[in-house]
């Protein structure tokens, strides 16, 4: 979930959930690959998401949109 989103107002909202893309390598530079507004995949800050666990409702409902 988006708790920050300085200077990518236009790509993240606040509160919003996320789908990640898994990045190892992204990850030791202190990044996370996320799906923005744009449906693109593009690094951001971890600093900027808190992770969250969908329920299993949640989360089929979220696949099938």
């Amino acid at each position: 979930m988006c708790v920050r989103n300085d200077g990518y107002e236009a790509s993240l909202d606040i509160g919003k959930v996320y789908v990640t893309h898994p990045d190892v390598k992204a990850t030791k530079f202190g990044r996370v690959r996320i799906v923005d507004n744009e449906d693109e995949d593009y690094l951001y800050p971890v600093e900027y998401f808190m992770p969250v666990e969908l329920s299993k409702s949640a989360k089929d409902a979220a696949s099938a949109a």
